[in-house]
C-alpha cells in the first residue's frame, strides 16, 4: 500500500502528523535542556558546597592550629615571666645580688627550646638585646626592624611576622608571644617558626571538628600531608596512600602534585564493591604542608535527574495521547464549516469555477484557493486605488516642497537674521543674514543650543520671551542684546513667534533680530546734543538772562524809590514791578539748576542728588530725603548726568501720578556696582508694566546708554522702587569710550 505524501493527505492528518512533530520536539528539547539544566545546576551547587566546605574546613584547621600555637607560646611566655619574678624576688629577699639573678633568671630561659628551633629571648623598651642564645647578640641595637618596634609599643600580646636569618635565602613567617617585667624592663618573648607548628599542637583538639562534616549520604572531609600519608579521615587515618598497592594512587598524586584545586575520579571503599566517581575540592596551607579535602560521591547528588527522565517521559506520552482528541476536534471546526461554504458556494459558481486551477486531489484547500483568487482580485483593485491615492500624496508633496523652497528663499533674501528652533531649544535652521551680522556658521549651530548667544545679563528677559512663545504668543520689538562670535556685543530689536505642523501642534520657533546697533548710537547722539544743548540753555539763563533781570530789578528798585521819594501816585506800581522781577529771576535760576544742575558740575552727583531732594521739599511741600553712607566718586559726567536726569524723572513721577507724600533717595557702591534706589509711598504701579510713557522710556533708554540695570517694580508696602544698578567695570569702559563734554 502506498503511503500519501503530506501535501496529499486531508487536514485531519496533516495537523495529527504536525502536531505530533512539533509537540514531540518541543517536550524532547524542553526536557532535554531542563536535564542539562539541573545536572549543570546540581554540580554547581556541589561544587559550591564542597569549596564552602573546604574553605571552612581551611579555616578551622588555621584557626585551631593558631590557637593552640598561640595558647602554646602564651604558656611559655607567662611560665618564664613567673621564673623570673621569682629570681627578681630573690634578688629583693637579698638572696642573690641583682646581676646574679639577672644571669640565673637567663640562664633558665635559654635552657629551653620552643618546638625545633625556636627559642626564648628578652628584649628592653630601647630595642638592646639583653637574653638571647647568641651570645655575640647580647647588647646589640635590633630597634631598627619594625616588629621590634611593635614589640617596644605593644610590651604584651601575640604577633606574627617575617624573619630571615643570616644565610637563609628568604624570610620565613614567625609566631612569638610577649610578657613583660618592668622591674628589669625585660620583654620575654617565645618565638618559633611556623614551619615547625605542626610539632606544637594537637590534632585531636579539630580532628573531631573535621569528621562531622558531611556531604550527601557519605561524602566527607579529610586532610593529608604532601608525602600521601592520611591525617585525619574517616576510615584509613595513619594510610601512606603512595604505598598501598590496593588502593588507586593516581588521583592522590595528581591531588600531590596540584595541591590547590578540585578533580573527578574513581575510589572503591574496602567495604564496596564496586567504584564510583567522586568529586574533591582541596586546598593547601603551606605553614604545615598539609592539604585539606573535601569529597562526595556524584550519583548520591544526581539522583534528582532520574526523577526528571521520568517526568519528561511521562509528559511525552501524556501530550501524545492528548494529540489524538484535539486534533481530531479541531480539523472538524474547520473542515465543516469548510465543506458548507464550498456546497454554497458550488451552488452560486458551479463546482469548477475557479481563478486557479492545479493538478491534485480535491480536498479543503481547493477551496481555500477559491478565496484566495477573490482576496487578489479585490487587493488588485486597493492596489490601483492605493498608487491614485499615492499619486496625489505626491503632488501635494511637491507643492509643499515649492512651498517650502519659496518661504525659505524668501528668509535668505531677508536683510534682517533669522533662527528657527524646534522645541528643546536646538537650531534646525538660520539665513545668511545671521551669519553675515552675528559671524555664527550653520555648520557650528545646527542641532545645537545656542545658549553662549545671549548675555548671561540678558538671560531673564530671554527666558520670558521664551515662555511667552511657548505658550503660544509672540514678541515684537523687544529690545536685548546679542553676542557675535567674536564676543562683541550688539544692540537688536527681536520678533518672533511659534511655527506649527499641518495638524496645528507646536514645533518650534521662529525669531528675527533686527541691528538697531547704529539706530542707538544715533539716538545716543541725539541725547548727547539734547543734554548738551539743555547745559548751554541753562546756562545762557543763569550767566546772560539772570544777571539781565537782576539789573532791570536794580533799576526798578532806584525807579521805586524815586516815585516814593516825590510822592507820587505810581509808587506802588513800581514795588509790584520789582516784585514781579525778583520772582522772574527766582524761576530763571530754577530753570537753570534743572536743565544744567550747577552742583553736578561742580560739586559731583552725591551734591546734585541733595540739592534735587531739598527743592522738591521746598517746592512741593513733601517729605524729600537724600541718603548715602560713604561718597560714591563717579569721575565721568555722563554717566552722572544720566543718573541725575532717571532720579529726576523718577521723582517727578512719584510726586505727579504717584501722588507720593514721601520720597527717599539712596545712593551706595560695593566692590561690583553702584546702586541708586528712588522709593516712595504713593499709588504704585503693576506688577508687571503693560505699557511705558515717554518719561519710562526716557529713563530705560539713559540706563542703557551707561550699561546699567533699571527695574522700576511695586514696592513690598506700597508705593513704587525704581533701581538702577550700574556695573563698575562698565563705569570703567563707559569712561574709556565717553565722548569729550
Amino acid at each position: 500500500m502506498k503511503v500519501p505524501s503530506f501535501r496529499q493527505m486531508r487536514i485531519r492528518n496533516k495537523l495529527l502528523v504536525s502536531y505530533t512533530t512539533v509537540i514531540s520536539i518541543i517536550i524532547i528539547a524542553g526536557g532535554t535542556i531542563q536535564y542539562w539544566i539541573v545536572s549543570r545546576t546540581i554540580q554547581m551547587n556541589i561544587e559550591s558546597e564542597l569549596r564552602n566546605s573546604t574553605n571552612i574546613l581551611l579555616s578551622l584547621v588555621k584557626t585551631s592550629v593558631s590557637v593552640s600555637i598561640k595558647n602554646h607560646l602564651r604558656a611559655a611566655a607567662e611560665n618564664n615571666l613567673d621564673v623570673v619574678r621569682l629570681y627578681y624576688d630573690r634578688f629583693q629577699a637579698g638572696e642573690l645580688s641583682e646581676q646574679a639573678a639577672k644571669k640565673a633568671a637567663a640562664t633558665v630561659l635559654l635552657s629551653q627550646t620552643i618546638g625545633e628551633t625556636g627559642y626564648i629571648a628578652c628584649v628592653d623598651s630601647k630595642g638592646y638585646l639583653r637574653v638571647h642564645p647568641e651570645n655575640t647578640l647580647v647588647g646589640v641595637d635590633i630597634s631598627e626592624n619594625g616588629f621590634v618596634q611593635e614589640m617596644i609599643r605593644r610590651k604584651d600580646g601575640y604577633m606574627e611576622y617575617d624573619w630571615k636569618n643570616p644565610g637563609e635565602p628568604k624570610a620565613r613567617p614567625k609566631a612569638m608571644y610577649m610578657s613583660y617585667f618592668e622591674p628589669w624592663d625585660w620583654i620575654i618573648t617565645v618565638s618559633s617558626y611556623r614551619k615547625e607548628f605542626r610539632k606544637l599542637f594537637n590534632i585531636n583538639d579539630f580532628e573531631e571538628g573535621v569528621s562531622t562534616l558531611q556531604f550527601g549520604e557519605t561524602g566527607y572531609s579529610f586532610v593529608t600531608d604532601t608525602k600521601g600519608t592520611v591525617i585525619i579521615h574517616p576510615k584509613i587515618k595513619g594510610i601512606n596512600l603512595m604505598n598501598q598497592d590496593e588502593l588507586p594512587r593516581q588521583p592522590f598524586k595528581k591531588m600531590l602534585e596540584m595541591q590547590s584545586g578540585k578533580l573527578v575520579y574513581s575510589w572503591q571503599n574496602p567495604d564496596e564493591s564496586v567504584s564510583r566517581k567522586k568529586l574533591v575540592i582541596f586546598n593547601f596551607i603551606p605553614e604545615y604542608d598539609w592539604i585539606v579535602a573535601s569529597s562526595s560521591y556524584l550519583n548520591e547528588f544526581y539522583s534528582p535527574l532520574d526523577t526528571v527522565s521520568n517526568v519528561i517521559a511521562i509528559t511525552l506520552i501524556i501530550s501524545l495521547l492528548l494529540i489524538f482528541p484535539i486534533t481530531f476536534q479541531l480539523s472538524a471546526s474547520i473542515t465543516k464549516p469548510l465543506q458548507a461554504l464550498k456546497d454554497r458556494i458550488s451552488l452560486e459558481f458551479g463546482p469548477q469555477t475557479f481563478l486557479l486551477k492545479e493538478s491534485r486531489p480535491a480536498d479543503e484547500i481547493q477551496l481555500l484557493m477559491f478565496y484566495f483568487n477573490s482576496f487578489i482580485a479585490r487587493l488588485e483593485r486597493n492596489s490601483r486605488n492605493l498608487q491614485e491615492e499615492i499619486k496625489e500624496r505626491e503632488q501635494a508633496e511637491a507643492a509643499l516642497r515649492v512651498s517650502e523652497e519659496k518661504y525659505r528663499s524668501v528668509m535668505e533674501a531677508t536683510p534682517d537674521p533669522i533662527v528657527v528652533y524646534d522645541m528643546t531649544g536646538k537650531v534646525t535652521y538660520m539665513n545668511p543674514a545671521f551669519t553675515r551680522v552675528f559671524g555664527w556658521e550653520p555648520e557650528d549651530s545646527i542641532g545645537k543650543r545656542m545658549d553662549h548667544f545671549v548675555p548671561k545679563e540678558n538671560w531673564e528677559e530671554t527666558l520670558a520671551g521664551i515662555e511667552k512663545i511657548v505658550s503660544g504668543q509672540s514678541i515684537v520689538g523687544v529690545e536685548t542684546r546679542r553676542l557675535t562670535k567674536s564676543g562683541q556685543l550688539t544692540e537688536v530689536s527681536i520678533r518672533g513667534g511659534v511655527y506649527r505642523d499641518v495638524k496645528g501642534n507646536p514645533i518650534g520657533s521662529v525669531i528675527a533680530h533686527r541691528n538697531i546697533t547704529d539706530l542707538r548710537r544715533l539716538e545716543r547722539q541725539v541725547m548727547d546734543i539734547g543734554d548738551k544743548e539743555r547745559q548751554k540753555i541753562g546756562q545762557d539763563l543763569h550767566d546772560d538772562l539772570g544777571p539781565h533781570l537782576i539789573g532791570i530789578e536794580g533799576l526798578i528798585k532806584v525807579l521805586e524809590n524815586n516815585l516814593t521819594g516825590t510822592g507820587h501816585e505810581k509808587a506802588d506800581l513800581a514795588s509790584q514791578v520789582s516784585k514781579l522781577i525778583k520772582e522772574a529771576v527766582q524761576k530763571t535760576r530754577q530753570f537753570a539748576r534743572d536743565l544744567c544742575p550747577v552742583y553736578l558740575v561742580d560739586h559731583g552727583l552725591e551734591s546734585a542728588l541733595k540739592e534735587l531732594a531739598d527743592n522738591t521739599r521746598s517746592i512741593f511741600g513733601i517729605h524729600c530725603r537724600f541718603y548715602c553712607r560713604k561718597p560714591v566718586p563717579i569721575a565721568d559726567h555722563t554717566v552722572s548726568n544720566h543718573m541725575f536726569r532717571i532720579t529726576q524723572e523718577a521723582v517727578h513721577n512719584a510726586i505727579k501720578h504717584g501722588k507720593a507724600k514721601r520720597v527717599s533717595i539712596s545712593l551706595r557702591m560695593d566692590k561690583k556696582q553702584i546702586e541708586l534706589s528712588i522709593r516712595d509711598n504713593g499709588r504704585g504701579v503693576p506688577k508687571k508694566i503693560t505699557s511705558k510713557g515717554m518719561g519710562l522710556r526716557i529713563m530705560g533708554f539713559r540706563a542703557k546708554m551707561i550699561d546699567a540695570n533699571l527695574e522700576i517694580k511695586k514696592a513690598p508696602k506700597s508705593g513704587t522702587l525704581v533701581n538702577l544698578a550700574l556695573n563698575r567695570l562698565s563705569l570703567s569702559k563707559n569712561r574709556q569710550t565717553a565722548p569729550p563734554n
